[in-house]
C-alpha cells in the first residue's frame, strides 16, 4: 500500500466574508440592520422589530425615535416576499401609535400599503396591510388618501377572504372610510352590500359588530336602503334581534333598522311580515337601556313620514312609548319623548298621548338630566299646539309650576319649548289666570334677556299671550321686564322682532305701561322700524299706534291729532308740538322745572283728592277749595312738604259714558264735594297727630307718598255743569252746539274776527304761570283761551259726557274739533239714512256754528 497523503482544504476566496452569527440586545442595532443588502438579515431584523413593537406602545415610540419607520417603508415594497411580509407586519403593528401615523402620513405610505392588498400577496400580508390602513383611516386626511388612491375596491374584495382577521381589519377600515359621503356612494357602487351582509353571519361577534356599524352609517342614504331591502337585509337584522345570544349586537342592529324605517316601502314590508310588532314588543320587553333607547329612536325616525305615522298608530305605538317614559334610564326617557314629539303630527296619536303620556312628561320636567328635561318640554310643546284638551291635561297634571321653573333651565331648547307650552295654554282664560297666579311674569324676564334668538322669540310670544291681563302687565313692570322686551325690538332676527312688537302692542294697553315703554325708548325704535320697508311689519305698526293711543299726551304733541276713540283722561297734558323722536318729560318732571318763556303746559286733571291738606297748607294755599296750587306741588315734588292727593275709589272711565252712568257719577261727585267738610271733621285726630309730629318726621312721612298732579276742581265743576245742561238735549247736534257755547263762555266768550289780535290771552296765561310759579297750568284756571285752549276743553268735556269728537292741532296756535253728524232727510223723503258728515266746530267767532269740512269758512277757521 502506498503512503496516504493528507488532502489540503481549499481556503475560501479572499473576497468572501465569513458567515457571522450576531446576538443583538439593543433595538438600535437591529434598526441599523434594516439597511442591510441581505434579504435574510432584513427578514430577521423585521421579525425581531415586530416582536419588540408588539410588546407595548412605548417600544413603538422607541423605534420611531431610532428612525426605524423610513427604512421599513422601503422594505414594504421589497422584492423578496419574506422581507415584504415581515416589514408589512411591523407597519400594521406600529400604525396603532398616533405619532407613528403622523410620520406615515408625511411619508405618504398609503399607496405602498394598498399595493400589498393585491390578490397575489400572502394572507398575512393582507392581514397586516389592512390593519395598517384601518389604523390610518381614523384621521380624515388618510381617509381621503385611501379613497383617492383606490383603496376601497381591494378592501371590499377582502371582505370575502377566508381569514377572519383580514375580514375584521378590512371591514373596520371600510367603517372608518364611509364616515365620508364620497366613500358611502362608492361602497354602494362597488356592490359591497352583499359582502357586508355575509359578515353578519360570521361566527366572530367583532366582525358582526363592525359590519352592523358600517350599515348604520351607509343606511343613512336612501339608495343604500333600497339595495339593503332588495338583498333581504332586514331579515338578517331581525334574526339578530330575535337571537338572545346576540344581545351585544342588538343596539347596533336597531340603529340600522331605525334608518330603514324612514322609507314607507320598508315600513309597510316590516308591518306585513310582522316585524313591526316584534320591534314594539322588543322595545317594551327589553331591560337593556341602550336597546330601549335605540328602539325609541327607530320609531322617531319612522314617524317623520306621514304614512309611517299612520302605520305606527295602527300598531298602538303610543302604549309602547308611554311605557318607555317610565323606565329608569334617562337615555330611553329622552328617546321616548322625542318619539312622542314626532308622533304628535298624527292627530289621533296626539289625542292618545293626551290621555296617557302628559302626566309622565310633566314629571320629566323635574328631572335632573337636562337632555330629558328638554325632550319632555319639546314633546309637551308639540302636544299642546292647537290642542286645548291637551293644554288642559297639562294643567290637570299640575304642570304649570314645573313649566315656570323650567324657564330658568340651562338648555335653550328647554326654555323655548316651556315658553311655547305656556303660550299654548293661555288660549283658555282659566288656564291663563292660573298661569298668571304662579308668577310667570317674574320668571319670563330671564328668557327675555337670553342671547338665543329662539328663546327670545318664544319668550316675547309668551308675554304677548299673557300681557292682555292688567295684573300681568303690572307684574312685568315691577319685575323690570319691559326693558329687555324693548331691547328685543332692535333684534336683526325677523321673528324675534315681530314677536317683540306684538308683545309691546299688547302691553301698551294701559297708560302706565305705555308711558314706561315710551320712557325706555320703544316709541323711537318703532318709528325707526316703520321707516324701513324690510323691517316693518303689521305688529310694529300696531305697536306704535297702541303706544300712542295709550300715551295721548305724547301722541297729541307728536302727531297733532286725537281721534274720537282717543278718550282724554285725567293726567293728560298738552305740551305743544314736538318733532318725531323727541320724548316728553313726565308731568312730575315738568312741574319741578323753573319758570321759563316756553309755551305753558296745559294740564287736565279733574280727579278728586282723597287726602286732605294740612291746616298749614290750607292757610298758605289761596286756591284751596278751588284747585290745588301748582307751586305747592312743585315744592312738594322737591321737598315733599306739601300735601299729596291719591286717586278716588271711583275712577272716571277712559271711554265714552252713557248719560245714565254720567248722571250717577255726577251725583256722586257732587255728594263727595258737599261731604268734604264732614270728612275733614272725621279726621281731626290724624291732623292733630301730623301737626304734633316733629317737622323732620313729617318730611320723612311725606317723602314716602307718591307724587300726584294738582287737582283741578274748576274743571270738575265744568264737567258737572255741562252734564247737567247738555245731556238732557235730545240730538247730538244740539249737544255739540250747546257744548261749544259753554266752552266759549268759560274761555272769554266770542271774539270778533277783526279783533282777534286784541285778545290778550298770552298775558293772561303768563300771569297764571307767575302766580303758580310753575309752567304747568290746569285748564280750569284759564279764563281767556285761544283756539287750542278751547278745542282741548271741548274735547275733554265731550269725552266725559259721551259726545264723539276729534281734536286736531294746526299751525300758529290753531286747533279745532271735528264732529260727525247725520243731516236731516230731504223734505218729502222719510226713513232715508244719509251718511254722516264731518263738521268743524266754531269755538271762537260764532260759538256753536258748525262748518262743513272742506268749506271755505272751515278752511278760514283752521288757518290764519
Amino acid at each position: 500500500m502506498g503512503k496516504k497523503v493528507k488532502k489540503e482544504v481549499e481556503p475560501p476566496p479572499k473576497d468572501v466574508f465569513d458567515p457571522l452569527s450576531i446576538e443583538s440586545k439593543k433595538a438600535a442595532t437591529v434598526v441599523l440592520m434594516l439597511n442591510s443588502p441581505e434579504e435574510e438579515v432584513l427578514a430577521t431584523a423585521c421579525d425581531a422589530i415586530y416582536k419588540y413593537a408588539s410588546k407595548g406602545d412605548e417600544n413603538k415610540v422607541t423605534l420611531l425615535g431610532l428612525g426605524a419607520v423610513e427604512p421599513l417603508f422601503k422594505l414594504v415594497s421589497h422584492e423578496d416576499p419574506l422581507v415584504r411580509r415581515n416589514a408589512t407586519m411591523v407597519f400594521g403593528i406600529m400604525a396603532s401609535n398616533n405619532d407613528v401615523r403622523k410620520l406615515l402620513r408625511e411619508l405618504d405610505v398609503t399607496n405602498s400599503v394598498i399595493a400589498r392588498l393585491a390578490p397575489e400577496e400572502d394572507i398575512v400580508v393582507h392581514e397586516f396591510a389592512s390593519l395598517c390602513l384601518a389604523h390610518m383611516a381614523v384621521e380624515y386626511t388618510s381617509k381621503v388618501q385611501i379613497f383617492e388612491q383606490g383603496g376601497l375596491e381591494p378592501l371590499i374584495r377582502l371582505l370575502s377572504s377566508p381569514d377572519p382577521d383580514v375580514k375584521k381589519n378590512s371591514v373596520e377600515c371600510i367603517y372608518h372610510l364611509v364616515q365620508d359621503f364620497q366613500s358611502r356612494a362608492a361602497v354602494r357602487e362597488l356592490n359591497a352590500i352583499p359582502a357586508l351582509l355575509e359578515l353578519l353571519k360570521s361566527e366572530y361577534p367583532v366582525v358582526q359588530l363592525l359590519a352592523l356599524k358600517t350599515f348604520g352609517v351607509i343606511s343613512s342614504d336612501r339608495e343604500t336602503r333600497i339595495i339593503l331591502r332588495e338583498n333581504q337585509g332586514l331579515d338578517h337584522l331581525f334574526k339578530i334581534l330575535e337571537t338572545k345570544e346576540f344581545n351585544d349586537l342588538h343596539v347596533e342592529a336597531l340603529a340600522v333598522v331605525a334608518n330603514c324605517l324612514e322609507d314607507v316601502d320598508t315600513m309597510q314590508l316590516i308591518q306585513q311580515t310582522g316585524g313591526l310588532k316584534k320591534l314594539v314588543s322588543f322595545a317594551e320587553m327589553s331591560t337593556i337601556p341602550d336597546i330601549q333607547k335605540n328602539a325609541a329612536k327607530a320609531i322617531t325616525k319612522a314617524a317623520y313620514d306621514p304614512e309611517n305615522r299612520k302605520i305606527l298608530h295602527e300598531e298602538e305605538i303610543e302604549k309602547c312609548l308611554v311605557t318607555l317614559l317610565g323606565t329608569d334610564n334617562d337615555g330611553a326617557k329622552a328617546a321616548a319623548s322625542q318619539a312622542i314629539s314626532a308622533m304628535c303630527e298624527n292627530l289621533a296619536s296626539k289625542d292618545a298621548f293626551g290621555i296617557q303620556g302628559i302626566p309622565q312628561l310633566v314629571q320629566l320636567l323635574s328631572s335632573e338630566n337636562e337632555e330629558v328635561k328638554e325632550a319632555a318640554a319639546i314633546a309637551l310643546a308639540n302636544l299642546t299646539t292647537a290642542s286645548p284638551s291637551n293644554a288642559s291635561a297639562v294643567a290637570e297634571a299640575e304642570g304649570i309650576e314645573p313649566l315656570i321653573n323650567v324657564l330658568s333651565a340651562k338648555r335653550d331648547g328647554t326654555v323655548a319649548n316651556a315658553a311655547t307650552v305656556l303660550t299654548n295654554m293661555t288660549t283658555q282664560e282659566p288656564l291663563r289666570l292660573s298661569i298668571q297666579s304662579h308668577g310667570v311674569m317674574n320668571a319670563i324676564v330671564e328668557p327675555l334677556q337670553s342671547t338665543n334668538s329662539m328663546v327670545q322669540s318664544k319668550a316675547a310670544l309668551t308675554v304677548a299671550a299673557l300681557g292682555c291681563d292688567a295684573d300681568a302687565r303690572t307684574e312685568l313692570r315691577s319685575a323690570s321686564g319691559l326693558e329687555p322686551l324693548v331691547k328685543l325690538l332692535h333684534s336683526k332676527n325677523d321673528e324675534v322682532r315681530r314677536n317683540a312688537c306684538w308683545a309691546v302692542m299688547v302691553c301698551a294697553s294701559d297708560e302706565l305701561t305705555a308711558v314706561e315703554l315710551c320712557r325706555l325708548g320703544a316709541l323711537d325704535i318703532l318709528e325707526e322700524i316703520n321707516l324701513s320697508t324690510g323691517r316693518k311689519n303689521n305688529f310694529s305698526e300696531g305697536a306704535l299706534e297702541k303706544l300712542l293711543d295709550n300715551n295721548l299726551s305724547q301722541k297729541y304733541s307728536q302727531m297733532g291729532y286725537l281721534s274720537s276713540s282717543n278718550i282724554i283722561t285725567d293726567g293728560f297734558y298738552d305740551y305743544g308740538q314736538v318733532k318725531p323722536g323727541v320724548k316728553l318729560l313726565s308731568l312730575e318732571e315738568l312741574s319741578i322745572q323753573e319758570l321759563n318763556d316756553h309755551r305753558a303746559i296745559i294740564l287736565v286733571n279733574a280727579k278728586l283728592p282723597e287726602v286732605s291738606l294740612s291746616a298749614e297748607d290750607k292757610s298758605q294755599d289761596p286756591y284751596y277749595g278751588r284747585t290745588t296750587s301748582s307751586s305747592s306741588i312743585r315744592k312738594g315734588s322737591k321737598e315733599r312738604t306739601s300735601a299729596v292727593v291719591s286717586p278716588v275709589e271711583e275712577k272716571q272711565e277712559s271711554s265714552g259714558r252713557s248719560p245714565s252712568s254720567l248722571s250717577k257719577s255726577s251725583t256722586r261727585e257732587k255728594g263727595s264735594r258737599k261731604g268734604k267738610g264732614k270728612k275733614e271733621e272725621e279726621k281731626p285726630k290724624e291732623e292733630e297727630e301730623l301737626q304734633t309730629m316733629p317737622k323732620v318726621q313729617q318730611e320723612v312721612i311725606l317723602e314716602k307718598l307718591p307724587w300726584l298732579p294738582p287737582f283741578d276742581s274748576i274743571l270738575l265743576d265744568y264737567i258737572i255743569d255741562a252734564s247737567r245742561i247738555i245731556l238732557p238735549l235730545t240730538t247730538t247736534k244740539e249737544q255739540v252746539v250747546a257744548l261749544a257755547q259753554f266752552v266759549a263762555d268759560k274761555m272769554g266768550g266770542p271774539i270778533e274776527r277783526d279783533k282777534l289780535h286784541e285778545f290778550s290771552w298770552e298775558l293772561h296765561i303768563s300771569e297764571i304761570e307767575f302766580e303758580l310759579k310753575c309752567n304747568v297750568v290746569p285748564i280750569g284756571k284759564i279764563k281767556k283761551g285761544t283756539f287750542y285752549h278751547r278745542a282741548l276743553l271741548f274735547k275733554v268735556i265731550a269725552d266725559r259726557i259721551g259726545i264723539g269728537c276729534s281734536l286736531v292741532h294746526g299751525e300758529y296756535s290753531r286747533a279745532w274739533n271735528e264732529v260727525k253728524l247725520i243731516d236731516d232727510s230731504p223734505q218729502g223723503i222719510t226713513g232715508l239714512l244719509l251718511p254722516p258728515q264731518v263738521y268743524i266746530v266754531d269755538l271762537m267767532y260764532q260759538p256753536g256754528c258748525l262748518m262743513k269740512q272742506g268749506s271755505a269758512e272751515a278752511d278760514h277757521y283752521q288757518r290764519i
